[in-house]
């Protein structure tokens, strides 16, 4: 394939290519009839040392007609359970390009998703669709934009061509970001081989990648696994946090790098309840929103036994410091999922109460069926309108009844939420800083606006037919959560009554 003008910045330095054999084949991505660049993220070009300008011209690019110089194509392989069940995959419709050095110094994957079939295919055609890419575009740049760790979209093309799902549909290709495309599946299907050498060499490259402090450890293995327990905590904290449910936690969808990754069924809760589910494919509910938690732990204990081979030691006395390690990770998910609670609500320093407070506040929104954004949102507004009215001595607390109207925008107004609100304003009360600095730090992680379903399948809709408006406005509104801006007014609400139960789908 012919090379681009290396004008646009391209600076590959491909070392997972430099891996043993067995973890990769190499791939060419498949030649389009008509590439259309459909969006472009030209924040996250510059920040990896490309020139937005010189990409825009270069659509052949982004659907897989040219490489740009240094790509060395290849497909990874890798295992994993998918809905608790072990097989062996691969990347079967996506291909990395190569490693792009960024001026910080970071290292990023550049990979193509939709670029057509590789080794690990199976029966699949390698192809994808417009609205499952535009989808993982708008979503990853929303969890960037709240703070969640995740993989990023750099473009979106489209080939000119059908692809067959249900019905015919147009093709696209979606330029997919990550600091590794390592998964637990990865090390799983190194470890399937048999060869110590190929899964050291994965570890070391790993390590090198994410954790380069550990190399000179004694037990370089346990102490990434430790490190790879601390980002999943974290990540899956993030998650619930934010009301998101992934859809499909299967062990090749969990990056080492506690990057979010896959956003095949994914979406946002409305309504709160724990048991959640969205994708088709889920009919247990095994990743309903609740048991994410517990299912980040089922899979990290996979990557542990993946990693015995390489911690020193033997039988039960290896086993016991995995499990250790693995052991931690609970009480971590915990206390990431509290240190975020408590800055949802306004909340400075510790106290014992604080868990049983903002499980109050979860179990009431779960009576109420109260919209998840919404309601700690409403929180933020109490918060700023008590810090904007100084009270005199023995004045009642300004609340929904005297303050915000009591209509559907204000969750508090009646019922669970405004009986659970007094134990939240004497908490407040408690604190050494002001109400003005509760409500600041909560505005900095409340949104008031998220990829609400009814709006980013409004948005696709109108992608598929033709007319990306929809889909640009709904992504200008996403990269600015936090804010209450004129623009982001049409996109606070829930899903109006029509909407109905909703349900998501692979897009493969």
């Amino acid at each position: 394939m012919p090379e681009t003008n290396s004008d646009a910045g391209w600076r590959f330095d491909n070392s997972y290519a430099r891996l043993p054999e067995p973890l990769f084949a190499a791939a060419t991505p498949a030649t389009v009839r008509a590439p259309r660049l459909v969006v472009l993220n030209r924040r996250l070009a510059e920040d990896l040392g490309l020139n937005p300008g010189q990409l825009a011209e270069s659509p052949a690019i982004f659907a897989g007609n040219e490489l740009p110089p240094g790509a060395e194509p290849l497909a990874q392989a890798y295992a994993g359970h998918q809905f608790g069940h072990f097989t062996t995959l691969g990347d079967g419709r996506a291909i990395l390009l190569g490693e792009q050095l960024s001026p910080a110094g970071g290292r990023f994957d550049i990979q193509l998703k939709g670029a057509g079939r590789t080794r690990y295919s199976r029966g699949g055609d390698g192809r994808a669709a417009l609205g499952p890419m535009l989808r993982e575009h708008i979503i990853s740049e929303a969890m960037h934009a709240l703070g969640v760790p995740t993989t990023r979209s750099l473009a979106v093309a489209l080939s000119g061509e059908v692809v067959m799902r249900t019905t015919p549909l147009p093709g696209a290709v979606l330029t997919r970001v990550a600091t590794s495309h390592i998964r637990v599946g990865t090390f799983q299907y190194a470890r399937g081989l048999g060869d110590e050498g190929v899964l050291r060499a994965l570890l070391e490259h790993a390590i090198a990648r994410h954790d380069p402090d550990l190399a000179d450890l004694a037990e370089p293995a346990l102490a990434f696994f430790e490190a790879v327990v601390a980002r999943q905590a974290a990540l899956v904290a993030r998650w619930m946090l934010v009301g998101f449910v992934h859809g499909v936690m299967n062990t090749d969808n969990m990056a080492v790098s506690g990057e979010t990754i896959d956003y095949g069924p994914c979406a946002f809760l409305d309504a709160y309840d724990p048991a959640t589910v969205f994708s088709s494919i889920d009919q247990q509910g095994r990743y309903a929103y609740a048991n994410q938690p517990g299912i980040a732990h089922w899979n990290l204990a996979r990557l542990a036994e993946s990693l015995l081979p390489l911690v020193p030691g033997e039988g039960e006395a290896v086993l016991d410091k995995v499990r250790e390690v693995l052991g931690t990770f609970p009480e971590r998910f915990e206390r990431e999922l509290l240190s975020g609670g408590r800055a949802k609500l306004g909340l400075v320093g510790e106290e014992p109460g604080d868990a049983e407070l903002f499980a109050g506040l979860l179990a009431a929104m779960r009576t109420a069926r109260a919209d998840f954004t919404r309601t700690f949102a409403a929180l933020t507004a109490l918060a700023e309108a008590a810090a904007a009215k100084p009270r005199a001595s023995g004045e009642k607390p300004a609340g929904p009844a005297d303050g915000a109207s009591a209509d559907e925008a204000d969750p508090f107004a009646t019922g669970p939420l405004a009986e659970w609100l007094p134990a939240w304003r004497e908490r407040l009360a408690r604190q050494p800083a002001g109400p003005a600095a509760a409500a600041a730090g909560m505005r900095r992680v409340n949104p008031v606006v998220i990829p609400r379903n009814h709006r980013v399948e409004e948005a696709l809709d109108a992608a598929e037919g033709g007319d990306l408006a929809p889909f640009e406005r709904l992504l200008a509104v996403l990269r600015q959560p936090f804010e209450e801006t004129a623009a982001n007014v049409p996109y606070r609400a829930g899903p109006p009554a029509d909407f109905g139960p909703y349900t998501t789908f692979c897009g493969t």
